[in-house]
């Protein structure tokens, strides 16, 4: 690039004239030193884009030199340059940190190759990826326009997942603002297609996608093996996004076998979808088979106390055989790192379900806290935040330790998340439920053309509280206000993570089958 500074220490440097005029003529600036304490001296002193280190110099090596200038400022690429090509020296160059390892004899072309690629790969990464996105934004649009089946549906959100994850390493405004809007023009079609489709899908399961009571019978039980435990570890409130972002730190110890989704019922609910992946039934056979159990919205306490119960009753109606099995789940720190410690109590089990709680819980914090609702001030962010926990997780630690045992491995959810921008207005009786993103009650009041109404819970495979009671759904980003109390929750909830409704990032959500490398 014009203008780019090097920093060129070499001892036989009258050697390489030809390459410094070559590298001149391109534009670049290029300092010559001759030993490693003049490198060093002329680091200090001025600043570069680029460090060229022979390996074998009189004084300080290159390494040593490498070392000391990483020390000055860690930040600045360096390559080194050898005639010597054992491993050793590769290795130690590689646990310097060295940025890039040349073998001599070096053309000029080679080299200005090497500047390109460590001072300008961003620039030429920004501009391929924001042109492929630019031709791909055209054929994203027309298949939305298209008669999409749920399988095309989640093609097509793996493929914006894709684009949002490409285009956020950018520094491209315009880019980021297109994608957003191609976003929200593709969760209006899907709500749509959920309007459509999703009643018949729960009468005629085989014409529909695997929902959240399916989950286990159609993926997890035929694939357990006695002497290879399974640990089915479900992460509450996983978005597809978030678990490509983990997804990088696991496949260090652990490769994919299958990358699938599944879609979550409705509401997309901690109490519905989980407890329906749990026992492998819909809310409304869960009431009749677990009267005691079930907990509807008007009801007080906890509403997920029974999944050990659930999971326990469906392997034995589904399997009908004894399937040595443990649960446990995850709430707090303290209970991750003790599960982590004592996880060779887990290996003489078939199956080994944990449900850990934290990105749930995060997102609900960021609606609480203060400091939270600053750190995931928007998706990147929030994906990031989910990523820091899970690097410092006792969950990681268990993984790590799981990645040395001859097991397999199944990480999901039980729904998603989406970051909500609009009200919408609802009037609703005391027992209302208070979730943001659905409504379950007596004579709502709302705007017809927001909602998902389910005028009939039965339709839906939902427990029908009262002769009149109906369900909501809030569709794409909005978010259920009440008139008399507006400008508070829209202060409180706006731009803030929440669940329950329909959405790309709340119903598709990630199934991923590992084993260890």
């Amino acid at each position: 690039m014009q203008g780019t500074s090097i920093l060129w220490a070499d001892d036989e440097i009258d050697f390489l004239k030809p390459h410094i005029m070559f590298l001149t003529e391109k534009g670049y600036v290029v300092k010559t030193v001759t030993n490693g304490n003049d490198a060093l001296d002329a680091f200090r002193s001025g600043y570069f884009d680029i460090v060229f280190l022979d390996e074998n110099m009189p004084g300080l090596t290159g390494l040593e030199t490498l070392a000391e200038i990483k020390n000055i400022n860690p930040d600045v690429p360096i390559v080194l340059i050898t005639k010597n090509e054992e491993e050793h020296l590769m290795e130690d160059a590689i646990g310097s940190k060295i940025d890039d390892y040349l073998i001599k004899p070096v053309n000029p072309k080679q080299i200005q190759l090497t500047i390109k690629k460590l001072t300008e790969n961003k620039r030429l990464v920004s501009e391929k990826t924001s042109m492929a996105y630019q031709q791909d934004f055209r054929n994203l649009g027309m298949t939305l326009n298209e008669n999409l089946s749920f399988a095309e549906w989640t093609d097509v959100y793996k493929k914006l997942i894709f684009w949002e994850l490409s285009l956020e390493k950018l520094e491209d405004a315009g880019m980021h603002e297109i994608l957003t809007m191609q976003k929200a023009e593709a969760n209006v079609q899907f709500s749509k297609f959920i309007e459509k489709k999703y009643l018949g899908w729960l009468k005629d399961p085989e014409s529909g996608p695997v929902m959240s009571h399916q989950v286990l019978r159609k993926k997890l039980f035929p694939s357990l093996e006695a002497a290879k435990p399974t640990f089915f570890i479900l992460i509450d409130n996983l978005r597809y996004d978030q678990w490509k972002i983990i997804n990088s730190v696991l496949t260090e110890s652990f490769r994919v076998d299958e990358e699938d989704t599944y879609y979550s019922i409705l509401p997309t609910a901690t109490q519905y979808a989980r407890n329906a992946i749990f026992s492998g039934l819909l809310p409304i056979d869960m009431e009749k088979r677990y009267p005691s159990m079930w907990q509807n919205d008007e009801d007080e306490g906890g509403k997920n106390l029974f999944e050990e119960q659930f999971l326990a009753d469906h392997i034995q109606r589904v399997l009908r055989r004894d399937v040595k099995h443990s649960y446990n789940k995850i709430l707090t720190f303290e209970q991750g790192k003790e599960l982590s410690e004592n996880f060779n109590n887990l290996m003489g089990n078939e199956l080994n379900v944990i449900v850990y709680n934290f990105v749930d819980m995060l997102s609900h914090a960021r609606t609480d806290m203060a400091m939270i609702r600053e750190l995931a001030n928007d998706e990147a962010a929030y994906r990031s935040l989910t990523l820091s926990w899970f690097i410092h997780s006792p969950l990681l630690d268990l993984l790590k330790k799981l990645s040395q045992k001859n097991i397999k491995l199944v990480i999901t959810t039980d729904h998603g998340t989406i970051r909500v921008k609009h009200p919408s207005k609802v009037i609703g009786d005391r027992n209302t439920n208070t979730n943001l993103r659905y409504k379950q009650g007596k004579n709502l009041n709302f705007s017809a053309k927001e909602v998902f109404h389910v005028k009939n819970p039965y339709e839906a495979f939902l427990p029908k509280l009262h002769v009149s009671s109906s369900f909501i759904f809030a569709k794409e980003d909005s978010y259920f206000v009440y008139p008399n109390n507006y400008n508070h929750f829209v202060n409180y909830y706006n731009e803030t993570f929440q669940h329950g409704g329909i959405s790309l990032e709340e119903i598709i959500v990630p199934y991923v089958s590992y084993s260890p490398r």
